[in-house]
């Protein structure tokens, strides 16, 4: 029996148990990948106005839409099952009667729990925000608290499959208590919710054990923005504590570097295809933010690339780390599978080339290492291919041997070293 094949039965028998424990905390069983979908925040913030902005306006129209197109453009079938309305959905008031959330009556005219129907029969599943304190972030309506036990019931009552609890308005709050105990509410309710919490991005020093026991993902940095200099920041946020965080991310528990801007306005071509393949790298959740109306026929290929989806969503689950930082260039390395039959893992490597080359700003430059330098040592070698044009073999690379590659300015190369058998 190979080494792989036994790795992946281990893999399902332990999420097989997952299923089956009652879940306290984080093990409900979900998320055993990175999560993929889609969420509307950094596109389209909290636009209300729906008279001006029809189309961009927080509503059901535009959910509706995007379920839609997630579907006809082929995003679902390659795994953006999620799709999640951020802030900006509820009225400003509980209702006065029940106590319970009020979805906005005027942008939600047929309630959240009829687009929670049309989302499921679309092959999709339905995410929803919160806020564990007194108001949300950006629109200022009811958070949880005082209500965590009702919000829970009520989400599951809309058919919600994936929490994404924020934590504003929360200061007096302790919410190493807060946030597991919200949790432990969802998990009463009885259906599987995915668990996404901003906890530690509001913890001058979080905890990572108990938040990786009660969250399926958390934001650890902050919101991204449509920019090179914001997708950069939080990769240097990241490699910071990066011991911290491969030590917490893995199956079931996440870190998350926030969402992929890819398919707007500010992002180059070559810094979109640096922020896809550093998320694949960090094994973060893939959630796409943009119009999939008008994302453009390039950008749409890199989202849809098989091969980098696959990198992003490997059995293993161990996220990426900094391995080599030299002047401008650094050299980030994720361990995947398959493992050989001498035990040794393949890599995915991402080459990644910050500009501010004084000698000539705009031009590509290029970066050699010795495979052993970055902890490769397979005695038989790798087959290395371009992951952004997966026909490209570019052959066998032992240990000793050097590994070339250019790399544009705020940029990145991206590559799948194989780990060969031993014959």
């Amino acid at each position: 029996m190979s080494v792989e094949y036994c790795s992946f039965l281990l893999l399902a028998i332990l999420t097989s148990c997952h299923f089956l424990r009652s879940a306290d905390g984080l093990e409900n069983g979900l998320a055993r990948t990175p999560p993929m979908g889609w969420m509307p925040y950094e596109r389209f913030r909290c636009v209300t106005d729906c008279v001006k902005f029809p189309r961009d306006c927080i509503s059901e129209s535009l959910f509706k839409r995007t379920a839609d197109l997630l579907v006809s453009e082929g995003y679902v079938a390659l795994g953006y099952e999620y799709l999640i309305i951020d802030d900006c959905w509820m009225e400003r008031d509980r209702d006065a009667m029940t106590g319970k959330l009020v979805p906005d009556r005027a942008r939600f005219p047929s309630g959240l729990d009829a687009l929670a129907n049309y989302i499921h029969e679309s092959g999709l599943k339905f995410g929803l925000y919160h806020d564990i304190g007194e108001r949300t972030c950006m629109h200022g309506g009811p958070g949880a608290q005082g209500h965590f036990s009702l919000d829970a019931q009520t989400f599951a009552d809309w058919g919600v499959d994936y929490v994404k609890l924020d934590g504003c308005f929360a200061a007096h709050m302790d919410l190493d208590w807060a946030y597991p105990e919200f949790g432990r509410e969802l998990n009463r309710t009885g259906r599987p919710m995915v668990y996404s919490c901003s906890w530690p991005f509001y913890k001058k020093i979080p905890n990572y054990e108990l938040i990786k026991t009660h969250c399926n993902l958390w934001r650890f940095a902050e919101d991204v923005e449509d920019s090179y200099q914001s997708v950069i920041r939080i990769m240097h946020n990241y490699h910071k504590h990066q011991h911290t965080m491969v030590k917490h991310g893995g199956p079931g528990h996440w870190n998350d570097p926030d969402m992929l801007v890819l398919g707007n306005f500010h992002l180059s071509y070559e810094a979109s295809r640096l922020q896809l393949a550093m998320w694949a790298v960090l094994a973060a959740p893939l959630i796409m933010t943009n119009d999939l109306e008008t994302v453009r026929p390039e950008i749409k290929a890199l989202l849809q690339n098989r091969d980098i989806i696959e990198v992003d969503q490997d059995v293993l689950g161990i996220p990426g780390e900094l391995v080599v930082s030299s002047g401008n260039v650094q050299v980030w390395l994720r361990t995947i599978m398959p493992i050989n039959n001498l035990g040794f893992h393949s890599y995915a490597v991402a080459f990644v080339l910050h500009g501010n080359y004084a000698p000539c700003p705009l031009c590509p430059q290029t970066v050699e290492v010795v495979l052993d330098n970055l902890g490769l040592h397979n005695v038989m070698g790798y087959t290395v291919h371009d992951l952004f044009n997966i026909s490209q073999n570019l052959g066998l690379y032992r240990a000793k041997d050097k590994f070339k590659t250019r790399i544009n300015p705020q940029g990145v190369t991206f590559y799948k070293f194989k780990a060969e058998d031993f014959y």
